[in-house]
């Protein structure tokens, strides 16, 4: 009978046992090697590389029995819809600006009407559209028709001049100290004065020349203008209002620490008083003293942006919230107009056709004086297809 010899591991741990008893001999391995042993050939330990010691910590097998992987089910997202070209946003943006933005009557009886849709004539009486002119900028700011009857157009990208008899452009883009026209007005003698939002230029209607130029006009831009009786011109700008010598072009007088400080649209009375409109009140001044006779009680914290006299005494006061008709010599309120296209007026014209023409931010209305309520003219608003 063979007999394995015994060993030891040093540590008094004996490697294999063996016993006999009667004719049987058995051998028994130590249960701590046994087990090892037994792992190790069926795989079932890793051995570890001499690097990077095997332990939890830095054990980054994520799925050692490479078992597939699962997720749970999940409704996919919501869709979310292309955003538009910027094509589509400009033209959706320019059909949508109906605003009119200035009215004037001609010497024919005409009415027209600047807008940031261009430039039209229409026939006062019965709101037919006579003409529309095509200009090189539609973002018109301001109107004016000299004493041989040309009609001057102001917009963002200068000035323009029309014949009204061809609706053709004769003269356009003169040298300004800014493209951008704000006010225009002809003077006693029929000079051409251009309000910009750099300064004021006197013009020469007929060779279209610039004549003089306002240095350093106080306030800076020149957003409305009007003539006293004495024939001079007052200019309302961002700093109050401002006197100036329509011969020499000179600053003969400045009105400043007015409350609210811009002049937004001015008026003179037939008394020859300044009305001037401001962003929060609505100011009488005595232009021989530049003296604030008073601030129109209903006005007080208005913004007002439109000023006509109309030819039975009264005051048409335009705003950002609505159209008023005022008593000028008691400031009381006589009328609030309503259906308008948008509270927001921004010009008026009275007694043109027998009517009060209105122009505001979403389009233009009229008015007759047995009316209970303004109509909109369906050729400058909404229904414009």
């Amino acid at each position: 009978m063979y007999v394995a010899p015994k060993g030891s591991n040093g540590k008094g741990e004996d490697l294999l046992d063996t016993f006999s008893k009667g004719n049987t001999t058995v051998m028994l391995f130590h249960r701590r090697t046994r087990l090892s042993t037994i792992s190790i050939l069926l795989g079932l330990i890793a051995i570890p590389s001499m690097g990077i010691p095997a332990t939890a910590e830095n054990n980054t097998d994520l799925n050692p029995d490479h078992s597939p992987t699962t997720y749970s089910v999940s409704a996919p997202p919501q869709r979310i819809d292309p955003l538009p070209n910027e094509r589509d946003v400009l033209e959706r943006e320019l059909e949508t600006d109906y605003r009119i933005t200035n009215l004037l009557g001609d010497f024919a009886g005409n009415l027209w009407v600047g807008s940031w849709r261009g430039l039209s004539r229409i026939d006062p009486n019965t709101g037919n559209i006579i003409a529309r002119i095509s200009l090189p900028n539609i973002a018109i700011g301001s109107l004016a028709q000299d004493k041989v009857g040309r009609l001057w157009v102001g917009n963002y990208e200068g000035l323009t001049r029309v014949d009204p008899r061809t609706n053709e452009i004769t003269a356009q883009n003169l040298l300004l100290p800014s493209k951008r026209v704000l006010s225009l007005l002809i003077d006693k003698r029929g000079y051409l004065w251009t309000g910009t939002d750099s300064g004021l230029v006197l013009i020469s209607p007929d060779q279209g020349l610039v004549m003089t130029t306002v240095k350093n006009l106080p306030g800076v831009s020149a957003n409305a203008m009007t003539l006293d009786a004495e024939g001079q011109l007052w200019v309302g700008t961002l700093d109050g209002l401002v006197r100036v010598n329509t011969a020499s072009g000179l600053i003969m007088k400045r009105i400043g620490s007015l409350p609210g400080s811009t002049v937004q649209t001015l008026a003179i009375s037939p008394e020859g008083l300044i009305w001037a409109g401001m962003p929060n009140n609505l100011l009488v001044i005595n232009p021989k003293n530049g003296i604030v006779l008073r601030s129109v009680t209903p006005l007080r914290g208005r913004n007002v942006t439109s000023i006509r006299f109309a030819q039975d005494g009264s005051v048409w006061v335009g705003t950002t919230n609505g159209l008023l008709r005022l008593n000028p010599n008691t400031g009381a309120l006589l009328d609030r107009v309503a259906g308008l296209p948008s509270s927001r007026v921004l010009t008026l014209a009275p007694d043109m056709g027998n009517k009060l023409w209105v122009g505001t931010s979403e389009g233009l209305a009229w008015l007759m004086p047995t009316m209970d309520q303004a109509r909109p003219h369906f050729g400058f608003g909404r229904s414009v297809k």
